[in-house]
């Protein structure tokens, strides 16, 4: 993860400098970070989890999004916006669409993690993600071959699961959704 800019940018600064690149930018308290391209085995992991999202969530209400699909974190009280890029979210309100982004909380985000976007992903999305109500909220990481799962429960208390390689990860908010770490971690 490399910072565009130190210097703290308005989001109007955010989205002009955005205009003028095709790198994926993301914008978090005032500060612009931008991706690199993920490697093969990110990809390899995306696509295998979009793909069984997907089949799962057909004809239901909610919908699964992979990267490049920007979300756009609004505080309504101080009409500060954040923008981010999630490898695959699980939107249920597909009011919140505009034509190019989601705006609001998606229900289900799945970061995988890289080395550069490491402390990114587990530190600053992760607040960003608990603080603006996302439900569930995964960190799979291929160097370890484990899944950080943080849930919000009924209280709204957020909860911790790690879930190592041979073990199975299920989703809090969709029972269904099973996934078989040794499958993920080690594709035949």
């Amino acid at each position: 993860m490399t910072l565009i800019n130190v210097r703290y940018s308005t989001y109007e600064e955010f989205e002009s400098e955005r205009k003028n690149t095709d790198e994926r930018l993301e914008f978090i308290d005032g500060v612009i970070y931008m991706s690199p391209s993920p490697d093969i085995k990110h990809q390899e992991i995306s696509s295998y989890l979009h793909a069984q999202l997907y089949n799962l969530l057909r004809g239901s209400k909610c919908k699964v999004f992979a990267a490049p699909t920007d979300v756009v974190f609004n505080n309504v009280n101080n009409d500060e916006k954040k923008k981010v890029v999630p490898d695959l979210f699980v939107a249920c309100n597909q009011d919140n669409f505009t034509e190019n982004e989601y705006v609001g909380a998606p229900v289900f985000i799945i970061e995988i993690l890289s080395p550069s976007s490491k402390s990114h992903d587990m530190i600053t999305k992760l607040n960003l993600y608990m603080n603006f109500g996302v439900k569930e909220y995964w960190i799979v990481d291929p160097m370890e071959s484990h899944i950080m799962v943080y849930f919000l429960d009924k209280d709204l208390e957020i909860q911790f699961n790690l879930v190592n390689l041979g073990e199975d990860v299920i989703s809090n908010l969709f029972k269904e959704f099973k996934i078989n770490t040794s499958e993920l971690f080690n594709p035949s």
